[in-house]
């Protein structure tokens, strides 16, 4: 794992231990990059189950303003804070732990994001389908609002589908076994 581009191209990431997250290919992390430069640069991300944080430090490379890491997982959370702190990113990163369930909607994240990753483990569609339409309803509202306003990035399997309330699919691109779509707020 590594950052692909910006600031901290080229550096290793620590990886995850175990198969608790599932990093992202490099491949499919640039096309989503691709699609999402114009509104990285001075932006406030939400990374949601963000394992050891490749897609909100890919952020702060590329100029992101600030980016919150929301974990669970403890060893992920050790490996993610590693990470912050070997690309010297302490002042723009917060890592909330804890369920994201049950805390996002209290959690201090300060201003609307203008991008929000959405990377549950694979099985919460089907065994949590009601939490992730729950939490959706959060980040409709957590979504900034201002010029074109935020987008919520879902990452799940290609054989599974969700729909989210709140929340409009713009894109949806297939990457072999893997879907990313780019949900806006419904008007």
């Amino acid at each position: 794992m590594r950052i692909i581009a910006g600031e901290f191209r080229g550096r290793k990431l620590l990886p995850p231990e175990g198969d608790v997250t599932r990093p992202i290919t490099d491949r499919v992390k640039q096309s989503v990059f691709d699609i999402l430069a114009p509104e990285i640069e001075g932006a406030m991300v939400y990374d949601l189950f963000a394992g050891t944080g490749s897609m909100g430090l890919e952020c702060l490379s590329r100029g992101a303003k600030q980016v919150t890491f929301f974990e669970a997982d403890r060893s992920a959370i050790g490996r993610l804070k590693n990470n912050i702190t070997t690309l010297g990113v302490d002042e723009r990163a917060q890592v909330i732990a804890g369920d994201l369930f049950r805390g996002f909607a209290g959690a201090p994240t300060g201003e609307a994001a203008k991008l929000i990753f959405l990377d549950p483990p694979y099985r919460f569609l089907r065994d949590r389908p009601d939490d992730l339409r729950k939490l959706a309803s959060h980040l409709a509202k957590r979504l900034a609002s201002d010029g074109r306003g935020g987008m919520v990035i879902f990452r799940h399997d290609a054989n599974d589908e969700l729909s989210l309330p709140d929340l409009l699919v713009s894109d949806r691109r297939e990457y072999g076994s893997m879907t990313i779509e780019l949900l806006l707020r419904r008007s």
